[in-house]
């Protein structure tokens, strides 16, 4: 065994999902993969939330209360805000709600852990910092 060069993610992601459960397991997945996740219930919390902490990257479910994906991607645009957003939805035409918005990418609910997680690095990749950390090799 030896120590490896393991990345720290500087900047967080943003899951915006109304179900409880999903947040919980996309927060739980992705902060044990090293990446720091802020969570949010509805786009008005998610905007909330970016004003202080700009994320690498939003997963965005579509059917919330209070406001909803597209009202939550209207809101970015009107701000002129620009962050790689990734629609997570049950609905079958989850691709045809991404590029609604001019999302980066979709995920459909249930999504495997590893492709979440392989979405989320191909976004925030460049945002990460080398530092020692433990790992097998």
């Amino acid at each position: 065994m030896s120590a490896a060069l393991r990345p720290v993610r500087t900047r967080p992601i943003l899951a915006v999902d109304d179900d409880p459960s999903i947040l919980g397991l996309m927060t739980d997945i992705l902060s044990g993969e090293g990446f720091r996740v802020l969570a949010a219930m509805n786009g008005a919390e998610a905007l909330d939330l970016l004003a202080d902490d700009p994320p690498c990257v939003v997963l965005l479910d579509m059917r919330m209360p209070t406001m909803d994906g597209w009202g939550f991607a209207k809101a970015l645009r009107d701000r002129g805000l620009r962050y790689p957003v990734v629609v997570v939805t049950a609905a079958e035409n989850a691709r045809l709600w991404a590029q609604e918005i001019g999302a980066d990418a979709y995920l459909a609910k249930p999504f495997k852990l590893k492709d979440l997680v392989r979405t989320v690095d191909r976004f925030c990749a460049a945002d990460a910092e080398s530092s020692i950390g433990p790992s097998s090799a």
